[in-house]
């Protein structure tokens, strides 16, 4: 299993509206081929900057192949969507992590 984790800084100001886009985003990433779950968070450590809130995402990938299938087919669309909606109000870091048995 691989775990594909988004770290999200947003603005506080547009912190709701993000966190409403948010959830429906994570449930268009889950009909993806080789999505098996997700889970939103709030960050509490490290805090977010002041007029900040922190949010991860952590999906639950069937395997690598998964993963750079998503790189290659879908993530330009997916990551373009939350540009056009938010811009310069939401950082993000992504990560990549595989389960050890």
């Amino acid at each position: 299993m691989i775990a594909y984790v988004v770290e999200l800084d947003v603005e506080t100001a547009f912190a709701a509206e993000y966190l409403s886009w948010l959830r429906a985003h994570v449930q268009k990433m889950l009909v993806l081929p080789g999505f098996m779950s997700a889970e939103i968070f709030e960050r509490l450590e490290p805090a977010a900057e002041a007029g900040h809130v922190g949010y991860s995402v952590l999906y639950r990938l069937r395997d690598r192949a998964a993963f750079e299938s998503y790189l290659r087919e879908h993530a330009p669309h997916m990551r373009e969507a939350g540009l056009r909606a938010f811009g310069e109000h939401v950082r993000a870091r992504r990560g990549l992590l595989q389960a050890l048995g």
